[in-house]
């Protein structure tokens, strides 16, 4: 994959968009050569100096639409602005999440069904919609984030392992309805990326306990990746162009952990 512009022409939208991994992987498909649309519940005006950002440097179209994805409608209109201001969907991330940190019993019903909504309910209107479009175009990827705790279980984030889950089994079935058309789906599972939710995170225990930075990194990461490192958003993005060129058709229905060894600790 020598050439850097193999995604000139192509369409891509990526959910929860404005800020950390969505916003890092827009911009790698934005340097590849694609067109991107934004998404994400901030008003458009927040995103115009992230959406002129990208267009300038990369000499492609961003758009932008607000939406909230809890409402199968506004997964709708999004679809239909992409297609407006784009013209079509080559590539699809379903990137949007939302989780709460609450022992089991003291979940909402109305915390556990907005995350079901955004979390697994987004990802298939988003798919439904689309994966005809790219079937007619003869070519497609569907990128679904998933994480090790879609595998891995701890304690007070019982919606997002549950719905992380359901992400992974939605990307199996999709890849087997879409396989042999040119479409593929797959979910990237990464570890700890240092976003900005989790800077604060990190930022919160340095007060907290009058920590230095590496020490409160190293207390974060305690128990999950052996690296002792956060993953570089530069790794997620190698993986990602990797599947939108060919072999993502030979890897469809693929579960890629970027984890650091996480996942194989006993």
């Amino acid at each position: 994959m020598a050439d850097t512009d193999f995604l000139r022409g192509r369409r891509a939208l990526v959910t929860g968009s404005s800020g950390g991994l969505g916003k890092w992987m827009a911009s790698s498909l934005a340097a590849a050569g694609a067109d991107i649309m934004l998404t994400d519940v901030q008003p458009a005006d927040a995103l115009d100096e992230t959406r002129r950002e990208v267009a300038d440097h990369h000499n492609v179209r961003v758009g932008y639409t607000q939406a909230d994805l809890s409402h199968c409608a506004e997964v709708e209109s999004l679809i239909a602005a992409t297609l407006e201001q784009l013209g079509g969907i080559d590539i699809l991330i379903n990137n949007a999440v939302i989780r709460h940190f609450s022992p089991l019993e003291m979940l909402t019903a109305e915390e556990w069904d907005r995350s079901l909504a955004i979390n697994v309910s987004a990802p298939f209107h988003a798919t439904r919609l689309a994966l005809p479009l790219m079937r007619a175009n003869g070519y497609g990827r569907i990128i679904n984030m998933t994480s090790v705790f879609a595998t891995r279980a701890t304690v007070n984030r019982i919606d997002y392992i549950a719905t992380k889950a359901g992400v992974e089994g939605l990307t199996r079935a999709t890849a087997l309805e879409a396989a042999g058309s040119g479409v593929s789906c797959h979910a990237l599972c990464p570890g700890s990326v240092l976003t900005p939710p989790i800077a604060r995170r990190v930022d919160q225990l340095q007060e907290d306990e009058g920590l230095g930075r590496a020490d409160a990194e190293a207390k974060f990461l305690h128990g999950k990746q052996p690296s002792g490192q956060f993953v570089s958003p530069d790794s997620i993005n190698t993986v990602l162009m990797m599947l939108c060129g060919p072999a993502g058709l030979d890897m469809n229905g693929a579960i890629l952990p970027i984890e650091a060894g996480w996942l194989i600790k006993s």
